[in-house]
């Protein structure tokens, strides 16, 4: 099956769902947009709120999928889990995640990153 990129991206965040589901979580929103941002998942589990970024290739020849989180995504990331959180009233502790898929020979391979960066990071 051949896949054009935003094909890959919605297999890739279906798949990204269903893992975390899979694993406890409970999504709490999908493609939440502020501003000029979006997070691709806000999902809960137990007293954590983990802002996730999912990001897919098909190959690994320019780098690893979690290698194409800029700073500046990170920061827009960073205001849009802010606005999300204030919004709600919610009490939480945050954790930003990344979801690496990669899809190579009809077969996905995932790998979660927990913590992958810090709001605060320089």
């Amino acid at each position: 099956m051949t896949m054009n990129a935003n094909e890959l991206g919605q297999h890739a965040e279906r798949r990204a769902s269903h893992y975390l589901k899979a694993r406890g979580y409970r999504i709490v929103a999908q493609n939440y947009r502020y501003l000029k941002a979006e997070v691709d998942i806000i999902a809960q589990k137990g007293q954590t709120l983990a802002i996730v970024e999912v990001k897919a290739r098909t190959s690994v020849g320019f780098g690893n999928p979690e290698s194409f989180v800029t700073k500046k995504k990170i920061g827009l990331l960073v205001s849009a889990a802010d606005h999300f959180i204030t919004s709600q009233g919610l009490d939480l502790s945050v954790r930003f995640d990344i979801i690496s898929l990669l899809y190579q020979n009809n077969t996905w391979v995932i790998h979660h990153l927990e913590n992958a960066f810090y709001a605060f990071d320089d």
